[in-house]
């Protein structure tokens, strides 16, 4: 008999001991934001003035929740946020002067965190890692949105 398969268990721990070693790393940088946030922030780091909406989908945070970060990180300097031309009803975020003095120590935190992650790793297995994390996520997308495919593991 075949043991219970433990992905979601592994990535769910993954996720909670990365977070807080990624919290220390920063505070020991003098650095005052959480990884959610710096989720935020590395989208905006790969588009400026992004629409509230989409930077919800791209960090994969509820709108609420993301109304509450970016709160904070406005209440900080971090972001702006304001009206999109044209659609009044559209909010979007931008980045600061402030942000941006923090994106160089933000980039090596994380490169400390993705060095702890494969340290020891072949860049083969990174690859093929990193794959599989990306066919995990797109079929929890897919469930999500309640596609046929879903159940299938997104086969055809």
């Amino acid at each position: 008999m075949r043991p219970p398969s433990q992905g979601g268990f592994l990535i769910s721990k993954l996720h909670r001991l990365s977070g807080r070693i990624f919290g220390r790393l920063l505070a020991a940088r003098g650095m005052d934001v959480n990884s959610a946030q710096g989720r935020i922030l590395f989208v905006l780091w790969h588009e400026d003035r992004i629409p509230s909406g989409e930077l919800a989908r791209r960090t994969g945070l509820g709108k609420s929740t993301l109304t509450a970060m970016l709160d904070r990180l406005e209440s900080m300097g971090y972001v702006e946020r304001s009206r999109a031309e044209g659609d009044r009803r559209s909010v979007v975020v931008a980045r600061t002067a402030k942000e941006r003095a923090l994106e160089g120590r933000y980039r090596e935190v994380s490169q400390e965190m993705t060095d702890l992650f494969y340290r020891g790793f072949r860049p083969a297995e990174v690859g093929a890692f990193e794959a599989y994390l990306a066919r995990i996520l797109a079929n929890l997308e897919r469930a999500e949105r309640g596609d046929a495919a879903a159940g299938r593991g997104g086969q055809p």
